[in-house]
């Protein structure tokens, strides 16, 4: 599922196509290799930051990244999907080659949402199941081993800053978190989250979070798009500071309803 528009980091979308943004409410939003990380939905990820964000009356600017384009001058959020094995061999080399750049980002407080594959490649190795040991860029304090029973189905967990989050995995890399990582919930049952079984689910590490929620995870989950988005705002401008018409309120009111039924109906579905 890639977005027909994911051709380039030239490519950008706007509130208003013809319209230059507002340079004192533009936020500019790294989509990070969508041609080959993006599968189970992660696509919407993006757009639900394009959408709150234009109706906390900030201009999203959207740079589509893929491997040999060349990144923005300026990136205030990123977002990275899952992808499999072959998408990760693709993106692989440029992905090193961005590394640096990429921490750096991370240290200055950039927030990220890398799901599944790219949460794995934020960490410090990945250890195949044949014994191979591939190496992560190591903003995330996390390692992961590949077996051989994935972990499948609707997950529910409880974040100490987020409340319940609800999202879909399927993943067969098991994640450890070491001591300079957070997880970004608890998961509610047991065989579920990073690693079936130490309970966690996710990290997170400044404003930095991986997680192995697809579903799409922002739709379902607005509080952690509204902290990703006051984070890019804070980063640029160093205040969130939201100017939200009635219309947008209200948009924004029927947006968190839609949430909350999804979540209802995910959360009723076994794994």
């Amino acid at each position: 599922m890639t977005n027909e528009n994911a051709t380039s980091a030239t490519n950008v979308t706007n509130e208003n196509a013809n319209d230059e943004p507002r340079e004192d409410r533009r936020l500019d939003i790294m989509s990070l290799y969508p041609k080959d990380m993006n599968i189970y939905g992660d696509s919407g990820n993006v757009l639900t930051i394009q959408r709150r964000m234009a109706l906390y009356g900030y201009e999203p600017v959207t740079h589509y990244y893929n491997q040999g384009d060349q990144w923005p001058i300026g990136v205030d959020l990123i977002l990275g999907g899952g992808g499999q094995d072959t998408g990760q061999k693709k993106i692989i080399k440029d992905f090193f080659a961005r590394a640096d750049l990429i921490r750096e980002l991370a240290a200055d407080g950039v927030p990220m949402l890398m799901i599944c594959g790219m949460y794995q490649l934020f960490g410090e190795y990945f250890e195949t199941s044949e014994g191979e040991k591939l190496p992560g860029i190591g903003i995330l304090d996390a390692h992961t081993v590949g077996e051989s029973v994935r972990l499948i189905g609707n997950l529910v967990e409880e974040s100490d800053d987020f409340g319940t989050v609800i999202g879909y995995e399927n993943h067969s890399g098991q994640t450890f978190l070491g001591e300079g990582a957070k997880p970004l919930g608890r998961v509610r049952g047991e065989g579920a989250g990073n690693n079936g079984k130490d309970g966690f689910e996710g990290a997170r590490m400044n404003n930095v979070i991986g997680t192995y929620m697809h579903g799409s995870l922002l739709p379902k989950n607005p509080r952690i798009a509204d902290f990703l988005i006051a984070k890019a705002a804070e980063h640029r401008y160093g205040v969130f500071d939201p100017q939200v018409t009635a219309s947008a309120r209200e948009e924004l009111d029927r947006l968190d309803q839609f949430a909350s039924e999804a979540r209802r109906v995910a959360e009723s579905r076994p794994r």
